[in-house]
């Protein structure tokens, strides 16, 4: 059950914003991604959860709580043997839907939809994460 809420908590919000993020919000996004996953790698529950936006630390309000949805729901993005970035969506100056290819530790193909919102102090945190197993080849 929680999670499904960290996969669909921002979809309502999504649609309330008319002009498109840039290409420097989507870098900014991108690097938000990318500093999670290599926390994630590291062992670094703090420096992972600090990368959770507002509304994800309500459901999961300790860093022990968070690591454990994630390791026991989302072991592709826990411990990634590889990742890419795909596709971005912009779905607003401050939303942004960014695919990743993840090669999981089971050397399998997923993909991770994360979803991020730029928070007042300028910085994107991520507001939920959907994963799937993938289709694509691993090179």
């Amino acid at each position: 059950m929680r999670r499904a809420l960290f996969a669909f908590v921002v979809v309502p919000f999504i649609f309330a914003f008319q002009a498109l993020a840039g290409d420097a919000e989507i870098k900014a996004g991108q690097a938000t991604i990318d500093g999670q996953l290599k926390a994630f790698i590291a062992d670094d529950g703090a420096a992972a959860y600090s990368f959770a936006a507002p509304n994800v630390k309500r459901i999961f309000p300790t860093v022990d709580t968070f690591m454990n949805m994630v390791t026991n729901g989302y072991a592709p993005v826990r411990k990634p043997r590889t990742y890419s970035f795909s596709k971005v969506q912009e779905m607003g100056p401050t939303s942004i839907i960014q695919q990743v290819l993840i090669v999981g530790p089971d050397g399998k193909d997923y993909e991770a939809v994360y979803t991020l919102e730029q928070q007042p102090d300028g910085t994107y945190r991520i507001t939920g994460c959907s994963l799937r197993a993938s289709n694509a080849l691993s090179t």
